[in-house]
């Protein structure tokens, strides 16, 4: 027990020195990027409408494939590759969280080529408190009261958003539980989150190239993919995957995961807002009770989770103070 206790005792030492706190709000900084790129992505995928939803994920997991490939020869990174592709548990792992991120892929940029955009934010309102329902039920974590509380006013939530639309919100749950179980997985994984996109689009891009050449054949040509407008947007769904990810690990190895997931709720209001100002899409009364509710059962969880961890830290500073 004497060196965790002396690790926690460090960790709350140099957080509270100058280069820590310039460290932390570097991270910030970068988390802050991330978030709002990923924001951007559902006006991306709307330009790319015509080409279609298949197509257009054949094409992000290739050019995601080249643009994180370049990033690692840049930074002689081939040998985490490597690693992960001779290692069948991490593999294994992959290439179940392979599909499912080709999953979440198709269901968002599906949705949002039907016009679904809110129902896809709010799949990623809900995501944080179904990753704790999944610690809870395959990890037996357990959960305090507020915590408890913030996942029963999602379910209601949930409800209404039923009643709301007048069917199951598949569409929402479907992103928010392919991406949390996508997590689940990728934390099984011994491998680093540029390396594991590339091994993830590695093992997704033989049926990407087989769907491209299928399209080829059948349409004799490539069709709206080779105009150059859509050609040069195609290839920069590479950069826009990448990108934000390669932020959001240099945020997350300054700043602390439950500090940094506040953030997270701009990814899914920069899509609220777009659905609701650029794509126009309708917000009926049921529907706006519903995104009210899970907005509440947000504040509850975030509250609670940062009361917690301020505690904590308290808790480790005056520790390290008294050492």
């Amino acid at each position: 027990m004497g060196a965790p206790r002396g690790r926690y005792v460090l960790s709350a030492i140099s957080a509270t020195s100058p280069d820590a706190e310039a460290e932390r709000r570097s991270g910030f900084g970068a988390g802050l990027g991330a978030y709002i790129l990923w924001g951007f992505l559902p006006l991306l995928f709307h330009l790319l409408e015509p080409v279609g939803a298949v197509a257009i994920v054949a094409n992000r997991t290739i050019w995601s494939l080249l643009f994180v490939g370049v990033i690692l020869l840049a930074g002689r990174r081939i040998g985490e590759v490597k690693a992960a592709l001779s290692d069948w548990p991490t593999l294994r792992s992959m290439m179940i969280s392979s599909v499912l991120l080709v999953v979440n892929w198709l269901i968002y940029v599906w949705a949002v080529g039907e016009g679904q955009v809110l129902e896809g934010s709010f799949g990623y309102f809900i995501n944080p408190l179904v990753n704790v329902a999944i610690g809870m039920i395959f990890l037996g974590e357990r959960q305090n009261r507020w915590q408890m509380v913030s996942i029963l006013i999602a379910v209601v939530a949930i409800g209404i958003q039923w009643l709301g639309i007048g069917r199951i919100p598949f569409i929402a749950l479907g992103l928010a539980l392919s991406f949390g179980f996508y997590g689940f997985f990728r934390k099984t994984a011994k491998v680093g989150s540029t390396s594991g996109l590339f091994v993830e689009t590695l093992i997704l891009v033989p049926l990407a190239v087989l769907y491209l050449v299928w399209i080829f054949m059948q349409q004799g040509g490539l069709g709206v993919q080779g105009e150059p407008f859509y050609l040069t947007t195609l290839i920069l769904t590479g950069p826009a995957t990448a990108v934000p990810l390669l932020l959001f690990a240099g945020a997350a190895a300054r700043v602390p995961l439950s500090q940094l997931g506040v953030l997270f709720y701009l990814n899914p209001t920069m899509q609220f807002l777009i659905g609701v100002l650029v794509k126009h899409e309708p917000l009926s009364t049921g529907r706006a009770v519903g995104f009210a509710l899970v907005w509440v059962a947000l504040i509850v969880f975030t509250a609670d989770s940062l009361t917690h961890n301020r505690r904590r830290q308290i808790a480790l500073t005056a520790e390290a103070s008294a050492a």
